[in-house]
């Protein structure tokens, strides 16, 4: 792939609406780009079926949720959940009685983990007890959902699984040196690529975020056939992200975050999807615009590919309720600092040559460098000095605009998906968002 595939019109549903339903795979937790989608569903009329990951005893069992625990998450969707553990990843299984993988990585110290080996064939065995206890607890959910599911529905499977970091403390020290790591902290993110522990991530990775996919489209093959055979219409959306056109300047470019380590699992994600499209499965993966969630805090600057949605609202047609956007950014500021001040800086920023060599569409996902990251993180650092509040951002604001928008989009564009990978670039962001405000 040489370049994107934007969304370039906005999109309309003409397809779901009342007795039709959203199946959320993948448990709702806090802020994410999740909540739009479920939002634009609820208000469409579809009823709302969720799965669990299950939980984790003190011991490292895993367990379906309890009453109470199911009630919250239920109350949190709006809808029905299958309380059958569907937990992704391998980081946390192991045959009986040895070492899972994260127990290995523990063993690592900040000092050693580079040159740490770990023990690949039981690495191997880990990984192949983490699919099929994934697959088999799969095959459990869907037979539960299939006598959920009134004939003569049109269904909207909305994949959402993402991560695969494995809950070590070494390595959230590792992570920190990594993507925010300064002068004599700074540490190489391929030196993480090319260690037996990058290696072991990745593969997590891919369980996590992409295979799941693959597993949930051949898992609902037996139900996708009798609903389209009841002549109702089946459509699977994932989230992904490779990099979003902002506006930088004048034009809308491609830029991307550095070093997005995921990246790897998002590209194997797409080519999932291309795969099932090939098949006449209308799979799409819709590649998402940056925006500030638990998750993505990891990485620091993030919020740089955000803030200049602000000039493409005013570029896509402005308006009265932009203005009071600005407006209410404006007073998350400190005294005397303008937006236009934060926008100069993200410009500059995207324009420094250090940054532009990172523009490579084609070498996506790449390493980062010390005189990136210097930028990168100290930007970010400045930026939020400028706010009265480091509690209150201006990316607080333009992501939850970006999550309602990206799901409105998304949904809309379910009706009938113009192909398998698609992005949402701020273009289409801001006139979704002016568009349902006028």
């Amino acid at each position: 792939m040489t370049a994107s595939t934007p969304l370039q019109t906005l999109p309309s549903n003409t397809v779901f609406g009342d007795g039709d339903t959203l199946v959320l795979f993948g448990e709702l937790f806090g802020r994410g780009y999740a909540t739009g989608l479920i939002e634009a569903a609820r208000a469409a009329g579809m009823t709302l079926i969720g799965i669990t990951v299950g939980r984790r005893d003190d011991d490292g069992a895993l367990r379906p949720l309890t009453a109470e625990e199911l009630a919250e998450a239920e109350a949190n969707l709006g809808g029905r959940i299958i309380n059958i553990p569907l937990m992704a990843g391998f980081d946390m299984d192991a045959p009986e009685g040895e070492k899972t993988p994260t127990d290995l990585v523990a063993e690592m110290s900040i000092d050693s983990w580079q040159d740490h080996a770990l023990d690949w064939d039981l690495i191997n065995r880990c990984r192949a007890i983490g699919t099929a206890r994934f697959t088999t607890a799969l095959q459990q959910v869907m037979a539960e959902m299939d006598a959920m599911i009134p004939a003569g529905a049109n269904v909207i499977f909305a994949h959402t699984m993402a991560g695969g970091i494995p809950r070590a403390k070494v390595f959230l020290a590792i992570a920190n040196r990594i993507y925010k790591g300064l002068g004599a902290r700074y540490q190489p993110s391929q030196s993480l690529v090319d260690s037996d522990l990058g290696k072991f991530i990745l593969q997590n990775f891919d369980e996590v975020t992409a295979n799941t996919f693959g597993h949930l489209i051949e898992a609902s093959a037996a139900l996708r056939a009798r609903i389209e055979g009841e002549g109702g219409q089946v459509r699977y959306t994932a989230y992904g992200y490779h990099g979003t056109r902002i506006l930088i300047g004048d034009d809308y470019r491609w830029q991307t975050y550095t070093n997005y380590t995921q990246g790897y699992a998002k590209i194997r994600l797409e080519s999932i999807a291309r795969d099932a499209w090939d098949n006449g499965i209308k799979a799409t993966v819709y590649n998402c615009p940056e925006i500030r969630t638990n998750s993505s805090d990891v990485f620091a600057g993030i919020e740089l590919s955000l803030v200049p949605l602000l000039s493409a609202l005013r570029k896509e047609g402005g308006g009265a309720w932009v203005d009071t956007l600005w407006q209410d950014c404006q007073a998350l500021l400190a005294d005397g600092v303008t937006l236009e001040q934060i926008l100069d800086m993200v410009d500059a920023y995207q324009t420094d040559p250090v940054m532009l060599k990172f523009g490579d569409f084609a070498a996506w996902p790449m390493a980062n460098s010390a005189e990136q990251v210097t930028r990168t993180v100290g930007t970010s650092q400045e930026i939020v000095k400028l706010h009265a509040s480091r509690k209150a951002l201006v990316s607080d604001v333009l992501s939850e605009h970006v999550v309602s928008a990206t799901g409105q989009l998304i949904f809309g564009e379910s009706s009938a998906p113009a192909g398998p990978v698609l992005w949402l670039d701020h273009d289409l962001v801001a006139q979704e968002l002016i568009a349902r405000q006028g």
